[in-house]
């Protein structure tokens, strides 16, 4: 049973990963879905409905019960819930007759004999469980993989979970054996092998399993963006390590973001502009603030009040008229992209959002009162 259920999740996800992309929006009061080319790949005709996930999205009726719809719009699972999450690892927590548990992409309970005081999100093909005052891991067969012992724990991503015994941090795999022991003031999760540490109040790297102080540093960001670069902070200043814990480019700006396209935003008495790995400034510091490359290579860039965009030879190419970071869901996620993404970006100008092209065209010349990111 346990095989069975591993293979349908495994299926399941082959065909979600090869799903046309759609962006929620909302016309008219009523939420549908776009696609790439800005026709409406759903019609706007749910109350309310969220991204998707996994090849299904969540979708309100009008008598206020949620169920799940496919990218035809269709339901799949008839609206019946309280409340409902996204699916993730074919697995989705819903809320009905005030009890949360475990449904499947058929809308059928699974996972009756979890034995856990709260009901968490699957990620990565695990979940977490707990029990009193600990926490650990099922898989979606609904098998303890990491008996609860745990204080706090994190999703797994890229592997490995953050988890948390008494005060120290450390990390575990899938196994549930540490990739890291629980001996650390704070870790960060594992981004390109690298990982991020603290012990006491001295911030470095963990490189072959050795924590590297880096010299100097009161913090050290994460790898998420780059694979071999990242940024610090010393002296109340900002500068940037490679993956070694070398400083490479000496801290002196008062804030800075990620290299993404070998450039990155940097900025000096609260103006922005672009420095080259080296640390050469190759475009000037001019901007009252700038965000990091896209691989499109453009990037936002805001002069006075609203937001535009350059290229790498710092060109102005598209009009600073946009707001870029204001509304939707999918903001507030790590790393989340402000500027282009495979050829679009979403930007909002007089109260209304929109996509538009690298030449600045607005695709399809639709505006919209609230927009999403494509999933």
């Amino acid at each position: 049973m346990k095989t069975k259920i591993l293979l349908i999740v495994m299926l399941f996800l082959s065909i979600a990963s090869h799903a046309q992309k759609l962006a929620l929006a909302n016309e008219d009061g009523k939420f549908g879905y776009i696609n790439k080319t800005g026709d409406w790949q759903i019609q706007p005709k749910f109350k309310v409905a969220k991204n998707f996930s996994e090849d299904l999205a969540e979708a309100m009726n009008d008598k206020k019960k949620w169920g799940f719809i496919n990218r035809k719009g269709d339901w799949v699972i008839e609206p019946q819930f309280d409340k409902t999450k996204a699916f993730n690892s074919g697995i989705a927590v819903v809320l009905k007759d005030k009890q949360w548990f475990y449904i499947n992409p058929e809308g059928k309970k699974v996972l009756d004999n979890v034995s856990t005081d709260k009901f968490y999100d699957f990620n990565e093909g695990f979940a977490q469980i707990r029990q009193g005052d600990y926490v650990g891991f099922i898989d979606v067969s609904g098998t303890v993989v990491v008996k609860p012992k745990f204080d706090k724990a994190f999703d797994f991503i890229n592997g490995y979970a953050k988890v948390k015994e008494g005060e120290k941090w450390g990390l575990i795999d899938k196994t549930g054996n540490y990739l890291v022991e629980t001996k650390y003031d704070g870790v960060s999760h594992v981004y390109h092998g690298n990982i991020v540490a603290k012990l006491g109040e001295i911030h470095g790297l963990i490189i072959n399993g050795e924590f590297k102080e880096v010299s100097g540093a009161q913090k050290v960001w994460d790898f998420s963006v780059n694979p071999d670069i990242t940024y610090a902070k010393k002296n109340d200043k900002m500068g940037f390590i490679n993956k070694k814990g070398e400083w490479i480019i000496e801290p002196t700006y008062d804030k800075v973001r990620a290299f993404v396209n070998g450039l990155a935003p940097v900025s000096k008495n609260k103006k922005w502009g672009y420095i080259d790995t080296t640390g050469k400034i190759v475009i000037d510091l001019q901007y009252r603030d700038a965000e990091i490359f896209s691989n499109d290579g453009l990037a936002p860039i805001k002069k006075d009040k609203y937001w535009g965009f350059i290229n790498t030879s710092g060109k102005q190419v598209i009009e600073d008229k946009y707001n870029i970071t204001v509304g939707g869901f999918a903001i507030f996620k790590k790393n989340a992209e402000k500027g282009f993404v495979d050829g679009l970006a979403r930007v909002k100008n007089k109260k209304l959002w929109c996509y538009i092209n690298t030449k600045g065209e607005v695709l399809k010349n639709k505006t919209f009162k609230n927009l999403e990111l494509f999933k």
